[in-house]
């Protein structure tokens, strides 16, 4: 059987940051690294629930939001898949940077939080999600994105 594409990546050299997983025609699949894999610091529940709450309603909400086709937590509990259509990779990190910056100062409740819109609507905590999203922007804030792996 043929490997899928993020598993011929070696997920030994993958450091926090943000990649270009695959690209399919006019749509491009950014890995949103925000640990070190197998490095024995993963998300928890909680807070990877949560951001996928707050950063896909964010980015929903943008000027890119009929770009974006899905946000979502990788199983590995490493970071975050973002998928989007038709726009160029630095004007996504731009609104990547900006939707993290949003959840960062929000002071509300937690978007989608009621038992009508979520499946596990007590598995969320805001304050964890602003911790995961400040430390993933000075990584950002701080690293060369070249969008390559290596």
């Amino acid at each position: 059987m043929q490997k899928i594409a993020s598993f011929t990546v070696d997920h030994d050299l993958i450091r926090p940051g943000i990649y270009i997983s695959r690209i399919d025609q006019d749509i491009i699949t950014y890995d949103m690294r925000t640990r070190t894999p197998n490095g024995g610091d993963y998300m928890d529940n909680v807070t990877m629930h949560t951001v996928e709450h707050m950063f896909a309603t964010f980015i929903r909400n943008s000027d890119i939001a009929s770009r974006v086709i899905y946000f979502g937590p990788m199983g590995c509990q490493t970071g975050f898949y973002l998928i989007i259509r038709d726009l160029s990779p630095y004007i996504a990190v731009k609104y990547v940077i900006e939707t993290l910056e949003k959840i960062i100062a929000y002071d509300g409740p937690v978007f989608g939080a009621s038992r009508k819109e979520c499946g596990n609507y007590l598995n969320l905590n805001l304050e964890s999600a602003k911790k995961e999203c400040a430390a993933y922007l000075t990584v950002l804030k701080n690293s060369h994105n070249t969008l390559k792996y290596t």
